[in-house]
C-alpha cells in the first residue's frame, strides 16, 4: 500500500505508541468515481459495494483486465491518499472494503478498528526499499549508522528500515528518522537534507529511473510481501455474498496481470501519471497472487505484528487471528 502523504513537519525519531486517535488520523479527501460493475447473481443487492482504493489500485487493474460489464454487481469507488485515510473511512463505515498493507493492518488492529482481512495479496516484497542518491558514498545498511533516513511513520519504509538495521546487527536508534511525506522526502534526498529514503513502489521506481538513485536494500528477504483485502464487520454481516463475488473478480484480475504486465503498465502509468518506464518497473513489483488466509499466511502476519510490538510501533502484542476471516475462497 502506498505511503501516505502528511504534513511537511520534520519530526525527530521517537517510539510510536498509537492510540485509536492516532490510528484514525484525519480522513483524507475522497472522490467518488463512477460505478464499476462486476457480474452479479440475482441474489446480490442493487446497493453498490463501497470500495476504497488509491490511484493505480484495484479499479485500474480490473478495468485493464477488461473485467467490467453491464448487468453486474454495482461498485462505488472512493479514492484515498493512503492506508491511514482508508482505515479512517472503514472505521467510520464510509466504505465496505479496501486494500491495505501488512503493517497498516496491525496498526488498524491496535486501534480497534472493526475490520477483518478476508484475502491476502502475496508479492515478493521488493517494492519497498531504501535508496540513496546516485553519488552517495553509502553502499550498505551499516553505512547508515548516524545518518538521516526519510520515511513515513509506521508505514512500510519505516518497518523496512528497522528490519534492515536489526538484520545488520544494529540498533533501532542507529539512524535518525525524518518523518516527512514522499514529495518532501524526494526533494530532501536530492538536496542532501537526508542521506537515504525508505519508501515503496512508485516512489522507489521514480527515484531510481528518473534520478539515478541507488537501492541499498529492499524488502525481499525482510518483509512479508503481503497486503490484504479488508472488510468492515458490517459488510461481512450484510454484504458477504457481494464481497465473495468481488474477491473472485479481484483474484482473476491478478491472474491476468501476471501474463499481461506490459498492458497493465500502460494503464497504470496513465492512471497515476508516471512515465511508462517507471510504470513497468512498478508493475513488475506489484505482480502477485490473491490468496486465501491460510494458516501460513496468518503466521506470516503474526510475525509482522510481533516485530511491530518489539520495535514499539504498536504498544502491545496482538493476536492476528482476531482480525482475519479465513472463510473466503476464490473459485469461479
Amino acid at each position: 500500500m502506498p505511503d501516505t502523504p502528511g504534513t511537511d513537519t520534520v519530526e525527530p525519531s521517537e517510539s510510536i505508541r498509537p492510540s485509536r486517535r492516532h490510528v484514525l488520523a484525519a480522513l483524507g479527501a475522497t472522490s467518488i468515481l463512477p460505478s464499476l460493475v462486476l457480474e452479479r447473481p440475482r441474489a446480490w443487492a442493487d446497493t453498490p459495494l463501497r470500495l476504497g482504493d488509491q490511484k493505480g489500485g484495484a479499479r485500474s487493474l480490473i478495468e485493464a483486465a477488461g473485467m467490467t460489464g453491464n448487468g453486474a454487481l454495482p461498485v462505488q469507488w472512493s479514492l484515498f491518499a493512503g492506508a491511514p485515510m482508508l482505515i479512517q473511512a472503514l472505521a467510520a463505515n464510509a466504505v465496505d472494503a479496501g486494500v491495505i498493507g501488512d503493517a497498516p493492518l496491525v496498526f488498524a488492529q491496535a486501534g480497534d478498528v472493526p475490520v477483518k482481512a478476508i484475502a491476502g495479496i502475496q508479492t515478493d516484497g521488493t517494492t519497498t526499499a531504501i535508496v540513496v542518491a546516485k553519488n552517495s558514498p553509502l553502499r550498505s545498511v551499516r553505512d547508515l549508522k548516524g545518518k538521516r533516513v526519510a520515511t513515513l511513520r509506521a508505514q512500510t519504509g519505516h518497518y523496512l528500515t528497522l528490519a534492515a538495521l536489526r538484520a545488520a546487527g544494529m540498533k533501532d536508534d542507529d539512524v535518525a528518522f525524518v518523518f516527512i511525506p514522499p514529495v518532501s522526502a524526494k526533494l530532501a534526498l536530492q538536496t542532501g537534507a537526508v542521506d537515504a529514503w525508505a519508501t515503496w513502489g512508485p516512489y522507489i521506481s521514480d527515484a531510481k529511473i528518473a534520478d539515478g538513485a541507488r537501492e541499498i536494500v529492499n524488502g525481499g528477504k525482510l518483509m512479508s510481501g503481503l497486503s490484504y483485502v479488508v472488510a468492515t464487520e458490517a459488510a461481512l454481516r450484510d454484504r458477504r455474498e457481494s464481497l465473495a463475488g468481488y474477491l473472485r473478480r479481484f483474484h482473476a484480475a491478478h491472474r491476468w496481470m501476471l501474463t499481461h504486465q506490459d498492458i497493465y503498465a500502460e494503464v497504470w502509468g496513465r492512471d497515476v501519471g508516471l512515465p511508462l518506464p517507471v510504470a513497468r518497473d512498478v508493475v513488475r513489483g506489484l505482480a502477485g497472487t490473491v490468496v486465501p488466509l491460510s494458516p501460513d499466511i496468518i503466521a506470516k502476519q503474526q510475525q509482522v505484528s510481533d516485530f511491530m510490538t518489539e520495535t514499539r510501533m504498536v504498544p502491545r502484542r496482538l493476536d492476528t487471528a482476531g482480525i482475519v476471516d479465513s472463510s473466503f475462497t476464490f473459485q469461479p
